[in-house]
């Protein structure tokens, strides 16, 4: 099979791009297999929460076929890797209706009657998670991809049924959420459900490859980490008068804390993730540095600058690095260095550039090993191996490394939001919650977070913000 075009393209983008993902065949593209809902071994699906994300993620589902093997099945002697079979949505929930509406449709273009989502399995409400749970079977499976102030939430509840659980990051906004995670996780482990979290990454045939040459040695032994997310930023202009102040602050929940944990780990949560898969453990301790530029108007609660400095237990360093800033140079990358020669972990929008150089020098003429070409996306490969488990019922449960790779990141947002070093064992203790009634929240709900002067939020203030 031959590479798609554009294997990297964020599913996020999905909504944009209905067009040219039909032209595809979905994201991996490949052949959509066809789907009869008669048959006794469809999968069912529910998708809570249909931004582009979560659309994405259903072409991913319907694309499934057996095409890849993740390096955890190849390490437990799995000869038949089929992830092949009936797939169908069945049910949406959103807290929008326009946002529905949209997905549905663009859905129903490039699926067709694999999308059998009629009105009366179509949700809406800050409860409209449970009803379209509701609709599935054991066996089946609900897709959390709503923001992560709710995701703790859902999968509770996905849990309690008895089905099998897609979850997009972030899975948190907070420590407390995490911790919920955690808890949902291991009830889910004991009644034998499948869980897949959205760190797609580690589903990257080249990252894979890397990561057991790092193991073996090639690059001797690791000592520092760089990772870097920089580009033009996203300012949030006044929340108009008149308009509902807690649904305003969803539809914008990267803008603030408690909605989506904040920008910055929205999308860097990746990168963090990265370098602890790197180092095979979690940092013991963090601090760093951040702010916001003198001209920023922006209204979010979001810093525009964060620079994060990460220590593990051997001593070695991980810096995370984020900018978000209008006509500045911009960067998207992960390096590794040991003591034997450098390597390049990932690369723009999560590209699968893995690469070893010869000596420390970061280079296009320095390389000394690259992997093989993906043949399929790590969005499309996580799917691969969920439905794999799930149709040959292996142990399959992301949920504790997801959530640890959470409060991983909290660790490092909090430093920088607080001024302060903060540790691996206060963050895992920690409770902290931004919102602590968010399962309660209804449309009348006062927001959590209210603006001050000129329509602005609250931003954290080191030295007298605290978050853990």
């Amino acid at each position: 099979m031959t590479e798609p075009s554009n294997p990297i393209a964020p599913r996020r983008e999905f909504l944009k791009n209905t067009a040219r993902l039909a032209a595809a065949s979905a994201l991996a593209g490949v052949a959509v297999p066809r789907v009869h809902a008669a048959e006794d071994n469809t999968i069912r699906l529910a998708l809570i929460g249909c931004g582009g994300r979560g659309s994405g993620a259903i072409a991913n589902a319907m694309s499934a076929g057996g095409l890849v093997m993740d390096n955890r099945f190849r390490a437990a002697g799995e000869q038949n890797f089929s992830s092949a079979g009936p797939i169908k949505l069945i049910a949406m929930a959103d807290l929008f209706d326009d946002r529905l509406q949209s997905s549905h449709k663009a859905l129903h273009k490039l699926l067709g009657d694999k999308i059998d989502v009629p009105k009366d399995r179509q949700f809406l409400g800050f409860d409209a998670y449970r009803k379209a749970i509701d609709c599935l079977r054991p066996g089946d499976v609900a897709l959390l991809t709503t923001h992560a102030a709710f995701r703790a939430t859902h999968l509770e509840y996905a849990v309690e049924k008895g089905v099998n659980v897609f979850m997009e990051k972030n899975f948190a906004a907070d420590p407390g959420g995490a911790q919920q995670i955690l808890r949902a996780g291991a009830a889910a482990e004991k009644k034998n459900l499948k869980i897949a979290a959205g760190l797609m990454c580690r589903h990257s045939a080249a990252r894979q490859a890397m990561i057991q040459k790092i193991r073996d040695g090639a690059l001797g032994q690791i000592q520092l980490i760089r990772a870097y997310r920089m580009d033009g930023g996203y300012w949030m202009p006044p929340i108009q008068p008149g308009e509902n102040e807690l649904l305003a602050q969803i539809r914008r929940a990267t803008k603030f804390l408690w909605a989506s944990s904040g920008f910055f780990l929205e999308y860097m949560i990746h990168q963090i993730d990265e370098c602890c898969w790197i180092k095979d453990a979690w940092p013991v301790a963090a601090h760093g540095v951040g702010g916001r530029s003198a001209n920023n108007t922006d209204c979010s609660q979001d810093l525009d600058s964060y620079a994060i400095e990460y220590t593990f237990a051997d001593g070695t360093k991980a810096f995370v690095t984020g900018r978000y800033i209008p006509s500045c140079y911009n960067d998207f990358v992960t390096y590794v260095h040991g003591t034997k020669c450098a390597g390049q972990f990932s690369g723009n929008i999560h590209a699968p550039t893995s690469r070893i150089y010869k000596d420390q020098r970061v280079a296009a003429d320095n390389v000394a090993w690259k992997p093989p070409r993906e043949r399929v996306n790590p969005w499309q490969a996580e799917w691969e191996s969920l439905l794999h488990a799930i149709r040959n019922d292996k142990p399959y449960n992301e949920a504790r490394r997801a959530a640890l790779s959470d409060l991983a990141a909290f660790m490092g947002r909090a430093a920088v939001h607080s001024g302060k070093i903060i540790t691996w064992d206060e963050v895992l203790a920690s409770k902290f919650r931004f919102c602590p009634n968010v399962a309660a929240l209804t449309a009348e709900s006062p927001a959590p977070v209210h603006a001050g002067k000129n329509g602005r939020y609250p931003v954290p203030t080191p030295g007298a913000w605290s978050e853990i």
